[in-house]
């Protein structure tokens, strides 16, 4: 098994060394390759990794008219030999003795293994509380618009090992921000497991940490969504949803001039637009991924969720109203939030 270690870099020359030392030393008895994607960094970081090529077993990249980190790792598999993928920094945040254990995974019948922070045993080093904050955000909304990886503990990993098969052959986004998030979700893959580490502290260089570094993230979470087609099922449970007003409505007006009392009316109309909204979501929205599930366990936790999505609208509504905006307006802020959270519960527990 040949690996080929693939390691993006901008301004990471006083790193180079030790890295590809450490590399060496943890790969000892492994027939390995190191491929530095460099993007004509300033302080001619690609020129020190030729210089050290005449001891590692070092291939460089010198990229003259392109940027990005996405694009850099897809360029390094264009160009590796190797039989397995290894994707990392060249900071030593990603300390390479973590590489036996992500290959012994993938010898093992991994097809991606990942170097995780936040499965039992890793953790983050020296991190402010707002990094930390932004990270699990960050996890938290990609987990949520993507239910594929809802299970994965930290999928914006940025060091992990993989299979040459799992992106061979697969299109993937080169100005994606996380590219193991884009290959989690177009990746031919069957079984994923994470490894823990200790995320390290920063020896030279900078952060990549920027505004619009998390703007292009949110974006890069929107175009895995429409590829993986969750924004057209958020748009047909919108749709269900306008259908189930309508419905409400209806019977509202028609139990009430059947001679139902208005207080009492409006709960046989609530609970046939709840069965109306799971009727076209089971045969709709969610209808291709309700195999496996028994009917009346659907229709049980759809109402669990719209019982759930109540009590959010009706919190959200009093809290608003308590701090002085007006009724009308608390009562549609809450309903926006009921919609999401019932959107969010239909879809990893009714149909998840």
């Amino acid at each position: 098994m040949k690996v080929s270690i693939i390691v993006p870099t901008y301004n990471e020359r006083e790193n180079l060394e030790e890295l590809f030392s450490r590399i060496d030393n943890a790969l000892e008895g492994y027939d390995y390759e190191i491929i530095i994607v460099d993007d004509d960094s300033p302080d001619r970081t690609w020129e020190k990794a030729q210089e050290l090529s005449s001891k590692y077993p070092v291939k460089v990249i010198r990229r003259l008219n392109e940027r990005g980190l996405s694009s850099a790792v897809i360029r390094g598999f264009e160009n590796a030999s190797g039989d397995v993928f290894v994707v990392m920094d060249a900071d030593l945040q990603h300390p390479p003795e973590v590489i036996p254990e992500l290959l012994k995974r993938i010898e093992e019948g991994a097809d991606i293994a990942i170097a995780s922070r936040y499965v039992k045993g890793g953790r983050v080093e020296n991190w402010p509380f707002y990094r930390k904050m932004i990270s699990k955000s960050a996890i938290m909304i990609g987990r949520v618009g993507l239910p594929k990886i809802r299970n994965i503990k930290d999928p914006v990993s940025g060091f992990f090992a993989l299979k040459r098969k799992v992106v061979e052959g697969v299109e993937l986004n080169p100005v994606g921000f996380k590219i193991l998030m884009e290959i989690l979700i177009k990746g031919k893959y069957s079984r994923v497991v994470e490894v823990p580490f200790a995320f390290g502290t920063r020896l030279a260089g900078k952060s990549k940490l920027r505004g619009k570094t998390m703007i292009n993230y949110l974006r890069h979470v929107y175009r895995l969504m429409k590829w993986e087609g969750e924004i057209d099922r958020l748009v047909k449970f919108s749709v269900v949803g306008l259908s189930g007003i309508l419905v409400n409505e209806f019977f509202l007006w028609l139990f009430v001039h059947l001679g139902i009392s208005k207080e009492i009316a409006v709960i046989p109309s609530t609970e046939l637009s709840i069965i109306n909204n799971f009727i076209w979501n089971d045969l709709w929205t969610f209808k291709d991924v309700r195999k496996g599930k028994k009917l009346w366990e659907r229709l049980l936790k759809f109402h669990m969720a719209a019982l759930t999505g109540a009590i959010v609208q009706f919190i959200i509504y009093w809290i608003l109203v308590f701090l002085g905006l007006h009724y009308l307006l608390a009562n549609l802020i809450g309903i926006g939030f009921s919609f999401i959270v019932r959107y969010i519960v239909n879809r990893h527990v009714t149909w998840g």
